[in-house]
């Protein structure tokens, strides 16, 4: 199972708040047998305790440290919104909702992070309409 695939991508979203974006995230996740339902709340668990933005407009949304038995293969989404949604006061593009079988989500989280310091990759990820030029960007370290 490819941890990155295309179907993991929701282009051009509209979130009213940070508890849907991580729920769009979290549903892609369910949706294509990476996690089940249950994962999705601990996601929105782990929000409320802390803040899972990581600066340069991204969000890494992800479960607990007890959240393992929900996770059925280590998979990455990506939710982007082009007009923001709000984490915290800080203004989010980027949602990439993450699982990690075996611990495999802080290999997961750095991936994810070694692309979006370079500030010309998140104005193309945050405003592209193509889901093939996202993955051209990852394709090297996922």
């Amino acid at each position: 199972m490819q941890i990155f695939p295309k179907d993991n991508i929701c282009l051009a979203q509209v979130c009213q708040s940070k508890n849907e974006a991580i729920t769009l995230a979290g549903q892609i996740l369910v949706r294509n047998h990476y996690v089940v339902d249950a994962y999705v709340e601990d996601m929105l668990l782990r929000e409320a305790d802390v803040s899972t933005y990581i600066g340069n407009n991204v969000a890494i949304p992800h479960g607990l440290v007890t959240s393992e038995d929900k996770i059925l293969a280590s998979g990455i989404s990506l939710v982007q919104v082009p007009a923001g949604v709000e984490f915290d006061g800080e203004r989010v593009y980027l949602v990439f909702g993450i699982a990690g079988k075996n611990n495999e989500h802080l290999a997961i989280l750095g991936k994810i992070a070694q692309v979006c310091s370079d500030l010309r990759n998140i104005e193309l990820l945050s405003h592209t309409q193509s889901k093939d030029e996202i993955l051209t960007l990852f394709q090297e370290v996922i």
